[in-house]
């Protein structure tokens, strides 16, 4: 109901199409600090009055929630993406040390 357009109106726009236009324009003019700033904010917030525990608690419910959704095997895969991911960025690692090292004996100049 909310989000019908109003009457026949020209140039009316839905509750969610202005709250998208409002989002576009804020991320424009303030950028993605500003987001970053006023989540630490409401976490902080929320923290200081629910306590840490809160975040365990609500962490369980959607854990045990996508649990009942998509099964035990969904964590099997991300887990096996997840190492196979750690296993690419320490190859990757070791192999840029030599290189690194080889320039200049390790020193900037």
């Amino acid at each position: 109901m909310a989000e019908e357009k109003k009457g026949g109106n020209k140039g009316a726009m839905t509750v969610s199409e202005a709250g998208r236009k409002g989002g576009v324009r804020v991320r424009e003019t303030r950028g993605r600090k500003f987001y970053e700033e006023i989540g630490k904010k409401g976490g902080d917030t929320v923290k200081a009055e629910r306590g840490p525990r809160f975040y365990e608690e609500i962490g369980k419910k959607g854990g045990e929630t996508i649990k009942a959704e998509r099964g035990t095997p969904f964590y099997e895969e991300i887990g096996r993406k997840g190492g196979h991911k750690v296993r690419e960025l320490i190859e990757k690692g070791k192999a840029g040390e030599g290189e690194e090292a080889g320039h200049d004996g390790g020193h900037e100049r």
